[in-house]
């Protein structure tokens, strides 16, 4: 829905703002007694306005938060705030490092092991015998 009057525009920039219905309604001029109902109704009306405005006030606040980081990362007293100021830089251009490495463990018998121990003594010249109690000649 469109927004038609001064009230309702002042109302939507006072909600970004702050997120409280009823205190963006008294400070776009509604009356105070009214207020906790219009805002309830001007926030349901408005969603899509509110959204689009909320994105972009993101968006405009994002070069300031930027430069701040860079200041922070370059000029903070605190070596902990610096590399944090760091990452949080390198996060938002998508540099940021693996969370967790996964490794997978394949469990093999006794009787896989023994078979690809021999087909590797094989290929290496040496051989294994039949008799499980006896050490192969070599191993590498």
């Amino acid at each position: 829905m469109a927004i038609n009057t001064e009230k309702q525009a002042k109302f939507v920039d006072q909600f970004v703002l702050h997120g409280n219905a009823t205190r963006a309604a008294i400070e776009a001029g509604f009356s105070p007694k009214s207020a906790e109902q219009k805002g309830c109704n001007l926030k349901s009306r408005f969603a899509l306005e509110i959204t689009v405005a909320t994105r972009k006030a993101i968006i405009d606040a994002v070069p300031s938060a930027l430069a701040q980081l860079k200041t922070l990362s370059l000029e903070a007293e605190s070596e902990s705030v610096r590399l944090q100021a760091c990452k949080d830089v390198l996060d938002r251009a998508g540099l940021k490092p693996t969370d967790r490495v996964e490794t997978i463990t394949v469990e093999k018998s006794t009787i896989e092991l023994r078979a690809e121990l021999d087909s590797l003594m094989a290929l290496e010249g040496g051989f294994l015998e039949d008799d499980e109690d006896e050490a192969p000649a070599r191993l590498n």
